[in-house]
């Protein structure tokens, strides 16, 4: 295997460890020595390519980042014509597969050390994906309401981040009352 790819490979493994680390122990109790553990890394060869444990999270949390931003354009794509209250109800089924998929997410979207202007760079482009999608229903939504409801479903979408770390009793239901709320209002 020629050195690049065993490099991809080898920084692949380091963020796939990484992942599994901050789902099961959050961001602060992590060490690099678990994580490189993980990969079936030596400490030095994750240090070669994330100095820091910032720096790993932050790479792993940008391609989440990435990823989720690629199911929002996704169901852009699909969301000419349908319903406000269904789209709305898709927003919150794609946020709990990709969380499900994901659960390192929830720990890497909490931390402390994230850039603001980033986070407020992040947020304000999830806001304009999610006004695209509510922008296609039919019948349409009144002028100026995707954006207002962008804001309310990325906070919506935050809380179910939240609430995605708490145990299975409190959670998923409290989930499942934002989706109703959403989706009779989207409806109305």
């Amino acid at each position: 295997m020629p050195q690049l790819e065993r490099g991809k490979a080898r920084v692949a493994a380091l963020m796939a460890a990484a992942a599994a680390v901050f789902a099961e122990k959050g961001y602060d109790t992590a060490t690099m020595t678990e994580i490189a553990a993980g990969a079936g890394a030596s400490i030095g060869s994750l240090y070669q390519f994330f100095p820091t444990k910032e720096l790993l999270a932050a790479a792993l949390h940008e391609a989440y980042l990435e990823r989720l931003s690629g199911e929002l354009d996704r169901l852009r794509e699909e969301a000419a014509g349908r319903p406000a209250a269904e789209l709305g109800d898709q927003l919150f089924e794609r946020l709990a597969d990709f969380l499900a998929q994901r659960p390192a997410f929830v720990a890497l979207a909490e931390r402390r050390d994230i850039d603001k202007a980033r986070k407020r760079a992040t947020r304000a482009l999830l806001r304009r994906q999610i006004a695209a999608i509510l922008a296609q229903a039919a019948p349409p939504l009144p002028p100026g309401a995707p954006e207002v409801m962008a804001v309310v479903i990325l906070h919506l979408m935050r809380a179910m981040i939240t609430l995605s770390g708490d145990d299975e009793e409190v959670g998923p239901p409290a989930v499942a009352v934002f989706r109703r709320m959403l989706r009779a209002y989207l409806a109305g």
